[in-house]
């Protein structure tokens, strides 16, 4: 792609503009906001990748995959309450995450111990666990306070924690985990993933890019599932106080 075709592409973001201030939608200020974030950030990280594949040093890789984690995780919580501690146990989350699927590919050899490799696979992994962290949360934080009444009582008729919130943390969990299933039927049909589709108009043979990309979707859906299930896990304790009674307000 040339650069006066994608100087053409802004006719998309003028099109979202147009139809936020025709229907009164308010999103004028978030959209140029978020273009001009956009381009400059990829602008500058697809300088910063050419300069750390070219180095193809390990040091470089860590604290990139380090600055992923720190900002997919501030991300999360930048609306919570509970600042560093939420920070904290986000960030623990996405780094299990991580850890644990980035062993399985490497330790299978699935794919090669190089920065050219392992970072754009870990920001896929860390972009959506990130967004099914938020997903979990804000609906954690909408069915404990729907639900406020059913915790109490289990709680009071002698039950533990665990046992009152458990109900809630499945259906939190499977609210998140919901449009990532719901996506995984779709590819091929409805659409063709970003990634094998770039590789595709690169030159790259089709059948060894749909191998690449079945590689992501299946990471992706344990991902989501293991980020889910964390987070589930180090969350709901902070839902209760010392004497096991329900904390009033918790974001």
């Amino acid at each position: 792609m040339s650069s006066l075709s994608l100087i053409f592409t802004i006719v998309f973001v003028f099109i979202a503009l147009f139809l936020s201030k025709s229907f009164r939608i308010g999103l004028e200020k978030d959209i140029i906001i978020a273009s001009i974030r956009a381009a400059v950030q990829l602008l500058v990280i697809g300088y910063v990748l050419s300069f750390i594949f070219d180095a193809n040093h390990p040091a470089f890789m860590i604290l990139i995959l380090f600055l992923m984690l720190t900002v997919a995780s501030q991300n999360v919580v930048k609306k919570k309450k509970q600042g560093f501690k939420a920070f904290f146990r986000v960030f623990v989350t996405l780094f299990i995450v991580e850890i644990l699927t980035q062993s399985v590919m490497l330790g299978l050899h699935i794919i090669p111990a190089t920065p050219r490799y392992v970072i754009p696979v870990s920001g896929m992994i860390i972009g959506n666990s990130m967004i099914l962290a938020n997903l979990f949360l804000n609906r954690l934080d909408a069915e404990v306070n729907r639900r406020r009444d059913e915790i109490q009582l289990i709680l009071a008729l002698g039950g533990t924690p665990k046992q009152a919130i458990h109900s809630i943390l499945n259906a939190a969990i499977k609210a998140s985990m919901i449009p990532t299933v719901e996506s995984q039927k779709t590819i091929g049909l409805v659409q063709l993933p970003g990634m094998m589709t770039g590789q595709i108009i690169g030159g790259a043979d089709p059948i060894q890019a749909v191998k690449f990309q079945l590689l992501i979707v299946f990471t992706i859906l344990a991902s989501a599932t293991l980020s889910c299930v964390i987070l589930s896990r180090l969350t709901y304790p902070t839902l209760f106080n010392s004497y096991q009674q329900l904390i009033r307000e918790h974001t």
